[in-house]
C-alpha cells in the first residue's frame, strides 16, 4: 500500500511540472499606438485615382491633449488633410482622408506611401501605408475598375439661399434605377452606391419637392467611381386667389364659346341666393310701349289704304247704271244703297183696276 502511494505522489509530481512546461506564457497585450492607419480602398491604382484612407488617433498620455494631424506622402491629399482633435487620456478617435495617385510613366509601376503623422503630447508619431500606381500599358493585379458612380450629393436652397430641410429628393440613374432620401436641417443630401444596388454612370437626374416650393429638377453625369454633385434652388409655390369669381363672369356666353370640342363642360354656378330682384317695371314699360307703337303703325297704314282706295275710286268714270245705285250725298260707306225703282204695270184680271170706281 505504502509503495502504491508513492508511485500515485511520482506520477502527479511528473504531470504537474510536465503541464507547467507545456503551457505556453500569456502574451502581454500592447499598448495602442498614438497613430495607426486602419485601412485603404486599394493598394493598386491608375494615375488620377481616389484612395480613402482610415486612421486612429489614440491619446496615450495621462491627460487631455489636442492631436495635430497631417495626411501627406507620396499621394497628393485632396479632403481630410489636416485635424486638430482634443482628446482625453486614453481615448481614441477615427477619421478618413482622401488621396490622389500622380501620374506614371508609361509601362511604369511607382511603389508611393501614404503618410499620417500626428504631434501628441510633445512627441511626434506617424503611420505609413505603400499604394503601387500603375502607368499607362501596364496591368493592375487584383483590380478591377469601378463601373459605379461612388456617390450623389448635393444641397437644397430656396430662391433666396436658405437651407431647406425635409426636401423629398428622388435620384434616378440611366438603368432606370431609383433612391430615394431627404435633406438634414442644412438643406443636404447624399445617396451611396452599394453592391446590392450601384449608382450607373452617365445620365444621372435628381427631382426635388418641397412643401410650399416648387418641383426642381435637375440633370448632371455621373463618373463611374466619383462622386456626382447636384446644387439645387426651388422657387416658392405660387398661392392661388382666395377671391372667388362672380356668376356673372362664370356664366359669360364667351366663356361657353372657347370651348372646345372633348373639352369637359364647366357648369356655372348657381346664381348668388342673396341677390333677388327688385322690379321688373322696366321691362313691363318697354313692353306695352312697344305694341303700342305696333298698334299705332296698323291703324296708320289701314287709314292710308282706305284713303288710296277712296281716291281710286273717284277718279274711275261711273257707268250711268251703277250712277242710280250710289247712296245720296252724305251717307256713309255703311248705309245700304236705295233705288227708286218705277211701279209695275198689272195686266189682266187682277192687275188693272174695275172701271168706272173703286169697287
Amino acid at each position: 500500500m505504502r509503495l502504491r502511494a508513492r508511485w500515485a505522489a511520482a506520477v502527479a509530481v511528473i504531470g504537474l511540472t510536465g503541464a507547467t512546461l507545456l503551457v505556453s506564457p500569456a502574451p502581454v497585450a500592447a499598448a495602442p499606438a498614438p497613430i495607426g492607419i486602419l485601412s485603404v480602398s486599394a493598394e493598386n491604382v491608375r494615375p488620377g485615382d481616389k484612395v480613402r484612407v482610415r486612421f486612429r488617433v489614440t491619446n496615450t498620455g495621462r491627460a487631455a491633449e489636442t492631436a495635430i494631424v497631417v495626411v501627406g506622402g507620396g499621394l497628393r491629399c485632396a479632403t481630410g488633410c489636416r485635424a486638430e482633435p482634443s482628446l482625453g487620456p486614453g481615448r481614441s478617435r477615427d477619421f478618413e482622408a482622401t488621396v490622389v495617385a500622380p501620374e506614371a510613366g508609361q509601362g511604369e509601376t511607382t511603389g508611393l506611401n501614404i503618410s499620417v503623422a500626428v504631434r501628441l503630447g510633445g512627441q511626434n508619431s506617424f503611420d505609413y501605408k505603400m499604394v503601387y500606381v500603375h502607368g499607362p500599358g501596364t496591368e493592375v493585379p487584383g483590380a478591377e475598375e469601378p463601373s459605379s458612380v461612388d456617390r450623389v450629393s448635393g444641397r437644397v436652397r430656396g430662391a433666396d439661399g436658405e437651407a431647406i430641410s425635409g426636401a423629398s429628393v428622388t435620384v434616378r440613374d440611366s438603368a432606370g434605377h431609383e433612391y430615394r432620401t431627404t435633406s438634414d436641417r442644412n438643406g443636404r443630401f447624399v445617396v451611396r452606391s452599394t453592391a446590392g444596388k450601384p449608382i450607373a454612370e452617365g445620365s444621372i437626374t435628381v427631382v426635388v419637392a418641397g412643401d410650399g416650393y416648387r418641383t426642381g429638377r435637375k440633370t448632371v453625369r455621373g463618373v463611374a467611381g466619383d462622386t456626382a454633385s447636384v446644387q439645387l434652388k426651388l422657387a416658392a409655390a405660387v398661392t392661388p386667389s382666395a377671391t372667388s369669381p362672380s356668376p356673372r363672369a362664370e356664366a359669360s356666353p364667351l366663356a361657353a364659346a372657347d370651348e372646345t370640342p372633348g373639352s369637359p363642360t364647366i357648369a356655372a354656378a348657381p346664381a348668388d341666393p342673396g341677390l333677388r330682384t327688385v322690379s321688373d317695371e322696366g321691362n313691363g314699360t318697354l313692353l306695352f310701349t312697344g305694341l303700342g307703337g305696333l298698334l299705332v303703325a296698323v291703324g296708320v297704314g289701314a287709314l292710308l289704304l282706305m284713303v288710296l282706295r277712296r281716291r281710286k275710286a273717284s277718279a274711275e268714270p261711273v257707268p250711268a247704271a251703277a250712277t242710280q245705285l250710289m247712296p245720296p250725298v252724305g251717307t256713309g260707306l255703311a248705309d245700304p244703297p236705295t233705288v227708286v225703282l218705277p211701279a209695275p204695270r198689272l195686266s189682266g184680271r187682277y192687275g188693272t183696276p174695275p172701271q168706272g170706281g173703286t169697287r
